[in-house]
């Protein structure tokens, strides 16, 4: 990191903590060479582990298009469904990571599109929950009702 003071390309970091709900990081440093002090704010990436071990960089954009097919058909707004991207990576970011498992996604997405769309919550939880008959569609919609009861 270079010294806006005199250039230098080597500091220290004196402080440092997260900004932003986890998605930044707030460095203080000071410069070795002159001793100025200053701040860098740094994009916090968070790696999404598939499961089959390979990590890529979390991607709202792709969320959105995995939750979109589930919402096919349903009046469901793109505006909805960057809110919920939003939601979701923040509830995710919040667990204090900057590795998180590909389900640990997935089920952050199951709660927030419940509320959005019932029939869309089905479809992707028939897909993530890998469902195999109807009975376990049955078994989803009778867990959903006891929920619901629960919230009154």
């Amino acid at each position: 990191m270079f010294c806006p003071f005199c250039h230098n390309a080597h500091s220290r970091v004196t402080d440092s903590r997260t900004v932003e709900a986890g998605a930044a990081i707030r460095r203080r440093r000071e410069c070795t060479e002159c001793g100025g002090r200053f701040t860098t704010v740094e994009k916090a990436v968070l790696m999404v582990v598939k499961r089959n071990g390979v990590s890529e960089p979390f991607d709202r954009d792709k969320l959105i298009v995995g939750v979109r097919r589930a919402c096919q058909g349903r009046d469901v707004s793109d505006d909805a469904l960057k809110r919920l991207a939003q939601q979701v990576e923040e509830t995710v970011r919040a667990q204090g990571s900057s590795q998180v498992p590909a389900n640990q996604i997935g089920l952050a997405v199951l709660e927030p599109l419940r509320a959005l769309d019932e029939v869309a919550y089905l479809r992707f939880a028939s897909v993530y929950k890998s469902f195999e008959s109807a009975d376990d569609f049955e078994s989803e919609i009778r867990l959903m009702r006891r929920r619901d009861r629960e919230d009154f």
